[in-house]
């Protein structure tokens, strides 16, 4: 007695033409997969019930319902055999199909083509399926050349080749056709945001004014459109060639056959305003608080940070942190106090500036809105310089910014030309973030920290109290505990002082722990290793 074998049949059409019709090509394929299922029936063959149809999807990937579930049976033990009409029904990607088969293997089953005698369980079958699976993705890619290299030609002759029906325009005989009443918008469009000069604000206007978007309906009923508009598609309308009576094709303008609804020198005049913001947003002017190094600074794993901020009080603390991707782990997160950051890299720009190697820079790099006699004289002027225009720096240097555990790397240009500045550095801990430490010397604007000094000064004013005998006002409130702890930072090191004075402190030196350190070494060396000065 034979084995019984569950046999599913799987049905594909590319395209959904002609699939209203009472018997189309998905009814020949299954009536051919289910006669030949019958003739072995005496190998213990029967189709189960459910069936798998994918009307209207490609077979260039596998990204289809009814391949899925049938996929997924297979895996769950419910289907032992796929019965095809064609290989190509399945798929016509080498790549797929050696996923299907693995699929197969794993769950102990195979599949079987009507037209084409192939059993999947042996060497030479498959060998034989590789090679008709060869012909099947030529096949299909010189398929899709052809389309493409048509689709390119229509454009190149102004045709509309379909899509989303622009508003200003309907479709007649596969030709766009002015529509009167949605040109007065379009023009309205192109007319405000030259006053405006802003998406977000013409979008406003147009919200207030109670102009919506195209009302599309579509085949199976639905009805889209009929909304106010939101910034992204103002902005593509706006930078639509078709409103003046063009089609793009490659990047290239090309006569249309439709009549345009703009002239010319309104559309350069917009195109020339949206090209005017996009500069003042990548270089951040008229915004409250640019970031200097907003697309160029990545972390220690090369993975792009951006710009963030904390508020306390009234205080704003501006932070790089990491860009996360959809996934990806974020206890793994660099968050590094922005400000610091953009000190360091401006004041390595300094160094190398005046050193002798800044002639170097490659030619196209060099700064184009800026003309300045001497790189020197650059130098002296670019940290008095607005972010913006310190921003514009860098972006015409194609600088990019990578933080390390040694080093802070700045590079300058690209590819064989480019200028790479390393600035020793460590990030260490203070508290919930990292801070950059620079090494002793390095030419930076130093801020000297106010907590740091108020204890220095006190803590003389307590050895000054304790050597004469007499109070000072300036500690008397202060508890014995208190003074105790003073007099203990009175014994650090000059050297030690005119850091904490000079701003030039390790960052890991902070009020509190200068404050809470009970064993500090009389040793003036002792001291220095153990507030990390060396």
């Amino acid at each position: 007695m034979s084995i019984k074998r569950r046999c599913a049949i799987y049905i594909r059409k590319s395209t959904e033409e002609r699939l209203e019709q009472a018997f189309n090509s998905l009814d020949a394929q299954r009536e051919a997969c289910a006669a030949y299922i019958l003739s072995q029936t005496h190998e213990g063959w029967e189709l189960v019930d459910d069936q798998y149809d994918d009307g209207g999807w490609s077979g260039g990937n596998m990204d289809r319902p009814a391949l899925r579930q049938l996929l997924g049976d297979v895996a769950a033990g419910k289907v032992e055999v796929i019965v095809v009409y064609k290989v190509d029904r399945l798929t016509r990607s080498l790549a797929d199909f050696a996923r299907i088969v693995d699929t197969l293997d794993k769950a102990k089953a195979s599949f079987v083509s009507v037209t084409q005698a192939f059993n999947t369980t042996n060497s030479m079958g498959r060998l034989t399926l590789n090679v008709l699976l060869s012909f099947a993705q030529f096949e299909r890619e010189v398929t899709s050349e052809r389309i493409r290299d048509k689709f390119a030609a229509s454009k190149r002759k102004g045709i509309f080749m379909g899509g989303p029906i622009p508003i200003g325009y309907r479709l007649e005989n596969r030709k766009l056709i002015v529509d009167d009443k949605e040109a007065c918008t379009v023009r309205l469009i192109f007319e405000r945001y030259i006053a405006l000069r802003s998406v977000g604000q013409l979008a406003d206007e147009l919200a207030d004014r109670g102009v919506k978007t195209k009302v599309r309906p579509l085949k199976d009923g639905r009805v889209t459109g009929g909304v106010p508009f939101y910034q992204g598609p103002l902005a593509a309308l706006l930078k639509n060639p078709v409103y003046i009576g063009k089609v793009a094709q490659g990047g290239v303008l090309h006569e249309g056959e439709h009549e345009a609804i703009i002239d010319e020198a309104m559309w350069a005049e917009v195109q020339s305003t949206i090209a005017a913001n996009r500069y003042r947003r990548k270089v951040g002017l008229g915004v409250r608080n640019p970031s200097l190094l907003t697309g160029m600074i990545t972390n220690p794993d090369g993975d792009p940070m951006t710009p963030t901020f904390t508020t306390k009080g009234t205080q704003r603390h501006h932070y790089y942190v990491t860009r996360f991707k959809p996934g990806d782990d974020r206890k793994e997160a660099w968050r590094v106090p922005a400000r610091e950051v953009d000190r360091r890299v401006i004041a390595a720009l300094d160094d190398w500036l005046r050193s002798g190697t800044a002639h170097a820079l490659p030619e196209d790099a060099r700064i184009a809105r800026v003309q300045l006699a001497s790189r020197r004289q650059l130098a002296d002027t670019m940290a008095d310089m607005c972010v913006a225009e310190q921003r514009q720096l860098l972006l015409n240097w194609n600088a990019a910014v990578q933080l390390g555990a040694n080093q802070l790397r700045v590079q300058l240009g690209d590819g064989a030309n480019a200028i790479s500045i390393e600035l020793p550095a460590r990030l260490v801990h203070r508290g919930p973030e990292l801070k950059l430490v620079l090494p002793a010397g390095s030419n930076v604007d130093c801020k000297p920290d106010p907590v740091l000094v108020k204890l220095v000064v006190l803590a003389r004013a307590a050895q000054q109290a304790l050597a004469s005998g007499e109070p000072d006002p300036l500690i008397s409130h202060y508890s014995k505990w208190h003074l105790w702890q003073l007099l203990r930072i009175s014994w650090l090191a000059p050297d030690i002082i005119a850091s904490v004075v000079g701003g030039t402190q390790p960052a890991t030196l902070t009020g509190r722990r200068l404050l809470r350190a009970t064993n500090i070494p009389l040793d003036w060396k002792a001291q220095r290793v153990y507030f990390q000065f060396d």
